[in-house]
């Protein structure tokens, strides 16, 4: 059957529309999506399994009367478990390991409709912002392959940004939606601390520091996805705030006047990059032309401390997934299957005391805390997602670098993602600037605990002011 030709002029609603109007057939589309991962994948290197069989077969049985029905999709290869199919985690440690069953996002995801037919690379565990495992290899930037796609979600990032996908799973844990999506052009928000289920063999990602959702081209398209898939499950340990009504009906709503707090540098103060502080600007001023009311202005925290809570809850749940692995496995954990930062980071993690992990949590609800307080007075914090624009591949090496010099460069990068996580807090990235080589500059947009609302109608304000979506990369 030939592939529906438009196919890549289209985000996810406007497929689904289309789909649903009978203007074209699901597996058209879907075989678009097959035709263009074979095109553009063996270059950029974003998807690193494939289930086009069982794709087609799912269409052909006749899909869901879903939101999204009949949109291709993919996976992060990391959490997100498929009943039946492959599950690496970015490491060679997982190799072998196939999924007992589905995990409530994909159930809802599939609920929704969407056709999943691959699984997208991520580094080792997700523990960087760049995505090189040793497992698979590195992606590469479709705007300059010399580039990282940005990370821990950057199979995700890259194949949307190379026109695979429209929308793609992606996780965040520490910036792993935000800083792809700043890397690869696209709109990308990490929701509030348990928007999305984690189960159901976990009630939590990272003690909370990681949730999912996706990136997009589209801020409507994650709206819509975060509509299908939002909400507890059964069992949960907590739930995020009831939203006041769909996400989507938020796109295109006026966000009046809103309290914006600038900050051009970093948590600890350090400074952004010039081009880096000089987007955030532009930003600024384009955020005041729409009526808002802009000042610099920025939280303050013992940022030592929270650097500090982050590397032991990290360093735990990494023991935590790592040691469960080898019971699997019936081996001695030696790390020999795991790149040398996880393993070193994975030990950290048994040897600290209890009492480490228990006061950094205590840390991290402070922070919450003050971070509330500094919402009462501001509705919104914009600064840029990174500090510098996209970096080279290699520059950050996850299977080389002594652990303590890994953890200072990646904190180096991150001037103020973390804090979302660790808060529990939405956070998104704008694709509004670019540096001077013709590489994307995300701008980086917070809220209050709950407010994904405000950043979609922010969002969408600004989308339809500077719109986005029609640039692409030439690959």
């Amino acid at each position: 059957m030939a592939a529906f030709s438009d196919y890549m002029s289209h985000d996810a609603v406007s497929l689904a529309t289309l789909i649903r109007a009978g203007e074209v057939a699901a597996d058209e589309v879907l075989e678009a999506a097959i035709q263009r991962a074979d095109a553009v994948n063996p270059t950029i290197n974003a998807i690193v399994s494939r289930n086009d069989g069982a794709a087609r077969g799912r269409v052909a049985a006749g899909l869901p009367d879903g939101p999204l029905a009949g949109v291709p999709f993919l996976l992060k290869d990391l959490g997100a478990l498929q009943e039946g199919v492959g599950m690496g985690n970015g490491s060679r440690l997982w190799e072998g390991f196939v999924a007992p069953l589905d995990a409530t996002y994909t159930e809802r995801v599939e609920a929704a409709g969407l056709v999943v037919f691959g699984r997208t690379n991520t580094p080792e565990m997700g523990v960087s912002w760049t995505t090189e495992p040793a497992a698979n290899g590195p992606t590469r930037n479709p705007w300059n392959l010399d580039h990282s796609p940005g990370g821990s979600s950057g199979g995700a990032a890259a194949a949307v940004a190379a026109g695979i996908v429209p929308v793609a799973h992606a996780t965040d844990g520490g910036g792993s939606i935000r800083i792809p999506a700043a890397h690869c052009g696209l709109f990308g928000l990490k929701p509030t601390r348990a928007r999305n289920p984690a189960g159901p063999l976990a009630g939590e990602g990272w003690s909370g520091l990681s949730t999912g959702h996706v990136v997009s081209r589209t801020v409507r398209d994650s709206a819509a996805l975060l509509d299908a898939t939002h909400g507890p499950a059964p069992g949960d340990p907590y739930a995020a705030p009831v939203p006041a009504g769909a996400y989507l009906d938020e796109v295109g709503r006026e966000p009046g006047t809103l309290r914006v707090a600038l900050h051009l540098t970093a948590l600890d103060g350090t400074p952004l990059h010039p081009e880096n502080a000089a987007a955030a600007k532009t930003a600024a001023e384009l955020f005041a032309s729409l009526g808002h009311e802009v000042e610099e202005a920025m939280p303050e925290f013992d940022t030592d401390a929270l650097r500090n809570a982050l590397e032991v809850i990290i360093a735990g749940n990494l023991w935590v997934a790592i040691a469960a692995r080898y019971k699997q496995l019936d081996k001695r954990p030696d790390g020999e299957d795991l790149e040398k930062v996880t393993w070193e980071w994975a030990q950290r993690g048994n040897e600290r005391p209890a009492s480490d992990y228990a006061a950094a949590v205590g840390v991290i609800h402070q922070a919450g805390r003050q971070l509330a307080a500094f919402y009462k007075r501001y509705d919104v914090m914009l600064s840029t997602v990174m500090r510098n624009p996209p970096r080279p591949l290699g520059f950050l090496r996850q299977n080389e670098s002594d652990l303590d010099h890994f953890i200072a460069d990646l904190a180096d990068e991150m001037p103020v993602t973390p804090l979302a996580n660790m808060t529990g807090t939405p956070a998104m990235s704008l694709p509004l600037a670019w540096s001077t080589d013709g590489l994307p500059i995300g701008i980086h947009v917070g809220a209050a605990f709950g407010r994904e609302d405000i950043l979609f109608r922010l969002a969408s304000q600004v989308e339809q002011a500077k719109p986005w979506a029609h640039r692409r990369p030439e690959i």
